[in-house]
């Protein structure tokens, strides 16, 4: 795959070869005979976890994460650790190998793929070498944006506060680096990476006395054991919703429906005596969540505007920290909230979330509609963008979407036989199963029917409600 000609012809033009990009070209080699150019700024496949801090491990199994024609991992129930009983959660070294081998064993050895890492897109079907400096134009029918979702980490972003020259402040890529202890550790970020960082320095002794963690927002989080391949292929996926369906149409208000639902197990939350005002698709397990109870240490004062020796400066006031502290940064984002465009547009295809926070599903989801539809109308209304959560109403909106994806897919016999198959889909049941629906199973179908259209019509008075006091809020 060097840099034989100065031109390249291909049916895809892919930008990007990171999960996205990969799970997206893997169901293109399986469903068409198109011949395919990826272009990617790294030396490897994989994206961002080439970038991201070495004890980082999937928030989601291992089982429906990665390409569909690939098994990752070997759908083994942990039985040490945080994760205990819950199934294997793939660390980021696995996934970067197991990406790796995807390019070389079937990417690669098909002849239709053309791969080109360390190079850089130009914009119109161009790219240069960022070692040789080389530019070559391709000629393809359609480009694919696999980066516009614009997954970052702290190692490759620098904090957006400041920080003074005299100050121990670090991405936690570096926390496996350190070499001598500090009177305190003060994380800032609340999302899933602080939360993996705090979790980090308690499994190192570190006593949570010493931990401080700035939360500018507190956050509803996922109980992973909701998100488990069930027996009989999405049993667990099936109930869990069924629970979500009830809570919602027995609702009385928002706060009451967010009560339910936290009571019914779905969504979880640090400090019970904290409304959450954020929602970013974390998980936790409920050992990772005793652990984290722990911390006492929280400072909720907004944002971090400036880091001083001893001192922390936040857009609610400043805090008296000790001189000797280390700052950890996990406030880079990796869900950013980008603004929705058309997946299909011409011959452009811009990979986005069609299932909340299902980027390798939506990507591979994406691809079979390019594959088996003509009209870019229905691929658009197949593909129905659900984009990344941020705030608590957010859950609202993704939840509603991501309901009304499904009945849509539902609908297309086709459609939800490739569901059925798909193994990056953890949430329809398999179409070859031949395991009968178990009584609980049964029971979880009826309570979504029985349910679903009343909790579907709330959730969309919710939001307008949501919607209004956000408006009002920031006027």
């Amino acid at each position: 795959t060097g840099w034989l000609c100065m031109k390249l012809e291909a049916d895809y033009l892919v930008i990007g070869a990171g999960a996205m990009g990969m799970a997206f070209v893997d169901t293109l080699l399986t469903e068409t005979d198109a011949t395919v150019v990826m272009v990617d700024k790294h030396d490897k496949p994989g994206g961002h976890w080439n970038d991201a801090y070495p004890f980082v491990h999937l928030h989601q199994p291992s089982s429906f994460y990665g390409v569909n024609s690939a098994k990752l991992g070997d759908d083994a129930i942990d039985e040490t650790g945080l994760n205990k009983g819950l199934h294997e959660l793939a660390s980021g070294a696995e996934v970067c190998a197991y990406f790796d081998q995807v390019m070389q064993r079937r990417f690669l050895s098909s002849g239709r793929v053309s791969y080109f890492p360390m190079c850089e897109y130009l914009g119109d079907q161009s790219f240069k070498s960022m070692v040789t400096g080389e530019v070559k134009q391709v000629t393809a029918r359609k480009v694919v944006d696999a980066t516009y979702m614009n997954v970052s980490v702290p190692s490759v972003k620098p904090p957006e506060y400041q920080v003074q020259s005299d100050v121990a402040c670090i991405p936690l890529n570096d926390l496996p680096k350190l070499r001598q202890p500090h009177s305190q550790y003060v994380v800032i970020g609340a999302g899933k990476t602080g939360m993996d960082a705090c979790l980090w320095l308690l499994s190192h002794q570190v006593s949570a006395d010493d931990i401080i963690w700035v939360m500018p927002r507190d956050s509803w989080i996922l109980d992973r054991a909701n998100i488990q391949p069930g027996r009989s292929g999405a049993t667990i996926g099936v109930e869990g919703l069924a629970g979500q369906m009830r809570a919602i149409a027995e609702s009385e208000s928002i706060d009451d429906m967010f009560a339910k639902v936290q009571q019914n197990g779905q969504l979880l939350r640090i400090a019970d005596e904290v409304k959450p005002s954020m929602y970013r698709c974390a998980t936790v397990t409920d050992l990772e969540l005793q652990q984290l109870k722990k911390i006492k240490n929280v400072i909720r004062k907004g944002r971090v505007k400036r880091v001083s020796r001893g001192q922390l400066e936040l857009t609610q006031g400043a805090v008296t920290l000790s001189e000797g502290a280390l700052y950890i940064d996990c406030t880079a984002d990796a869900l950013a909230r980008r603004p929705v465009v058309p997946v299909f547009d011409g011959n452009q295809i811009t990979l986005q979330t069609v299932r909340f926070c299902q980027q390798v599903f939506s990507a591979a989801f994406i691809a079979h509609i390019e594959a088996s539809y003509d009209s870019e109308d229905e691929r658009n209304r197949l593909c129905t963008v659900v984009p990344h959560p941020n705030t608590a109403s957010d859950w609202m909106r993704v939840t509603l979407a991501h309901a009304m994806n499904q009945l849509t897919w539902s609908a297309d016999a086709s459609l939800l036989q490739w569901l059925g198959d798909a193994r990056l889909d953890a949430f329809t049941q398999p179409a070859n199963s031949t395991d009968k629906p178990t009584e609980a199973m049964q029971a979880a179908i009826a309570n979504i029917n029985e349910h679903g259209p009343t909790a579907l019509r709330k959730l969309q008075e919710y939001i307008e409600l949501a919607s209004q006091s956000e408006l009002h809020t920031s006027a």
